[in-house]
């Protein structure tokens, strides 16, 4: 319902109207929370429809899961010039240019909906994974508008829950503008929606400053990027966040093409479980902060290691409306866990020298090994099932085991040595 959908944004105004009030957070923080989800919408709407969408369009369908993983590549590789434009020309520059390659990804994919070309909406998702990559950098431009470090889960946490939104007005939209437009399969308008929240999105970051670490540069001896992915607080940062990604778009890419097209559920059931999905992402944090503060982040990583591997043992269990639901939610947990965890300690493997080089090699690894995850999702489970999808998943998952065992040993000696110093 279109009620839906100006509901959501007013929650989203009031939501950042409270938060302000309780947390004291530099303006930048709160234009962050209000946009993102306005861009952000896109994805979920790429990865609900994207699937149906070019199961239509393409000749093959074991070729439908391509817009969506072509558009994760397209965070891969523009995760580095990302970085270096921020760097070069500031985090207000490189954001309105995300947000413009956005708005040109919205209006193509929109024309190809309405011409029925495949191509051209694989070309569209390859904007959208680039418009991305801009808006992915983004965490670190908040991390970088605050003075403590101790501020940083808070500060994402607050910038994860804002994906609630996107969560609830990306499907939303799909669905109700779906025949805005004349199409033959439809959705041209859901795309045409997009592209006005996107304007409203660049309207609201006008207001958007570049931190002062960035308006003062800081210098200092840079190490090779070789020393630096060597450190083993890099190591885990990046394992924690990589391969949690991977495993979730492994998952989520596969779950609407599992229910809907090969076994028969309802797109009403489907929207519903990919919504859940997306929630589930980012609630966790309303109080993700808290736990870091409780229970320190190598717990955090444990328990988003032990979701995941709960998130296997149910999706084996059955392939009804229920398995995939609770499978999407405990997905969603896990990776917020993870994600949070290894964006909180990669600041740990970098001086401010260094920050953009490190974040985009980051950002490249993260969305590299996603997209692969992505375009095998599809072939897997045209080829062998959904069950092989959820199998091939759990290797992965012993991974995340052994690096979480390390990190344990790694803050262990590092305690024992403190201990022993002082």
């Amino acid at each position: 319902m279109l009620a839906n959908i100006f509901i959501t944004l007013a929650l989203l105004i009031v939501s950042a109207f409270f938060l302000s009030r309780h947390f004291t957070l530099p303006k930048n923080i709160w234009l962050l929370f209000i946009a993102q989800p306005l861009v952000m919408a896109a994805s979920p709407v790429i990865v609900f429809i994207g699937g149906i969408l070019s199961t239509s369009m393409a000749d093959d369908p074991s070729l439908a899961t391509l817009p969506v993983t072509v558009m994760i590549l397209g965070v891969a590789c523009g995760a580095i010039p990302a970085a270096m434009l921020a760097k070069n020309k500031g985090r207000r520059f490189a954001i309105f240019s995300g947000y413009s390659v956005g708005l040109v990804a919205t209006l193509t994919a929109m024309v190809s909906a309405i011409i029925a070309n495949f191509e051209l909406f694989v070309f569209a998702g390859l904007l959208f994974g680039i418009s991305t990559s801009f808006i992915q950098q983004l965490r670190f431009a908040a991390i970088e508008s605050i003075k403590d470090d101790k501020d940083i889960p808070t500060v994402l946490s607050i910038l994860m829950l804002s994906g609630i939104f996107s969560a609830f007005l990306g499907p939303e939209i799909a669905v109700v503008a779906k025949d805005w437009l004349a199409s033959p399969y439809g959705y041209a308008g859901s795309f045409l929606v997009l592209a006005g929240l996107i304007v409203c999105a660049m309207i609201i970051m006008l207001n958007f400053k570049n931190t002062q670490i960035e308006s003062h540069q800081q210098v200092g001896d840079t190490r090779p990027l070789s020393e630096i992915i060597k450190q083993p607080i890099f190591i885990i940062a990046i394992l924690s966040a990589a391969i949690g990604f991977a495993l979730m778009s492994y998952l989520m890419t596969a779950t609407p093409l599992s229910m809907h097209q090969m076994s028969g559920h309802s797109l009403h059931d489907t929207k519903w479980v990919i919504q859940s999905h997306i929630a589930a992402m980012f609630i966790p944090s309303l109080f993700t902060a808290w736990l870091v503060k409780r229970i320190g982040l190598k717990s955090l990583m444990l328990i988003g290691t032990v979701i995941y591997a709960l998130v296997a043992v149910v999706a084996l269990s059955g392939e009804q409306v229920m398995h995939y639901w609770w499978a999407l939610i405990l997905l969603g947990i896990g990776w917020n866990f993870l994600f949070l965890t290894g964006t909180t300690l990669l600041p740990q493997s970098y001086k401010p020298s260094e920050r953009h080089k490190v974040q985009a090699i980051n950002d490249f690894i993260i969305f590299g090994l996603q997209a692969t995850a992505s375009l095998l999702a599809g072939w897997v489970l045209f080829k062998a099932g959904w069950h092989t999808v959820v199998l091939t998943s759990m290797p992965f998952i012993a991974i995340l085991f052994a690096v979480t065992w390390f990190y344990y040993i790694k803050d262990r000696k590092k305690t024992t040595n403190e201990a022993a110093q002082a």
